[in-house]
């Protein structure tokens, strides 16, 4: 991964070059419509001159773009890079904020993260539906029993170790919950990477980033790849100790004004065992 020293400030200059390298790395002449081929190249992918030409831009200004140093890009240019790489649209907007963000006043760190009183309520009254609310950088910020019934006591974890990253990374009984552990952090590192974009100068974050790096191995792996995602549904088994496999799918949905939360909600097929371990489960509120 990018080499950092301590929880500074994140370089976007080197996460725009690291980003632009790989992008071109998985990608051959062919799936940009132009000839050529992988023989006698001395790195895969394509080549810096390839890009320019599919993005109409001069190889010169893609390599001060690559080195931080082209200065603010218009929404053309990045329209036409994004096509050009073949982006997603979570990797169009990452590329945007790390290409823009020195030209939008400074990213002062975010304030404190709240979750409404309401929505409190409406995860209290959930039953049989494993809920909770992320924010930035992964936290934890809500949830309700059937979470954790599912995913473990995190009332009882200290504030700074409920965050989804650092239960997926450094807590091995957390990563042992789920049939597909790499699926898992491969989703926890794509938002990872989104939130690094929006937010390079949030110590928070960049003191996460280096306790990850120094404490997981596979999260150096993943941060290395450069993938960017935020995966919004899909399924995710489980393997509780207690109830066995639970086949589970998962809904994420972004909450609405800016708080930048996500509330994600697991189920199970109506009358199905996942269904009905799930219930099971739970513990019921205690009555006055």
């Amino acid at each position: 991964m990018e080499r950092r020293s301590g929880a500074g400030p994140i370089d976007t200059r080197s996460q725009v070059a690291a980003f632009l390298r790989s992008r071109r790395a998985r990608l051959r002449p062919a799936d940009i419509g132009l000839p050529g081929t992988d023989r006698h190249r001395r790195v895969p992918g394509l080549r810096r001159e390839e890009v320019a030409l599919a993005a109409g831009v001069s190889v010169a200004y893609l390599t001060r773009l690559e080195q931080g140093q082209a200065g603010k890009v218009s929404p053309e240019v990045l329209d036409a890079l994004a096509r050009a790489l073949r982006l997603s649209g979570a990797e169009h907007t990452h590329l945007a904020h790390l290409l823009n963000c020195r030209h939008r006043g400074g990213h002062a760190p975010p304030e404190a993260q709240h979750v409404r009183p309401a929505l409190r309520g409406l995860l209290a009254a959930m039953e049989g539906v494993p809920a909770y609310v992320t924010g930035r950088r992964c936290d934890l910020l809500a949830w309700n029993r059937a979470a954790s019934a599912v995913f473990g006591d995190w009332d009882g974890l200290p504030p700074r170790e409920r965050n989804w990253a650092r239960l997926v990374f450094l807590h091995p009984g957390h990563r042992a919950l789920f049939a597909d552990p790499e699926a898992v952090a491969a989703d926890a590192v794509g938002a990872l990477r989104l939130d690094a974009g929006c937010y390079p100068d949030d110590p928070l974050l960049a003191a996460l980033l280096d306790d990850l790096a120094a404490g997981s191995a596979d999260f150096r792996r993943l941060w290395s790849g450069q993938d960017v995602r935020r995966q919004d549904h899909g399924t995710r088994p489980v393997r509780h100790p207690e109830a066995g496999a639970l086949d589970l799918s998962f809904e994420t949905v972004r909450l609405p004004g800016d708080t930048e939360q996500f509330l994600t909600l697991y189920s199970a097929p109506p009358g199905s065992p996942a269904a009905a371990a799930l219930r099971a489960l739970e513990p019921r509120p205690a009555r006055d």
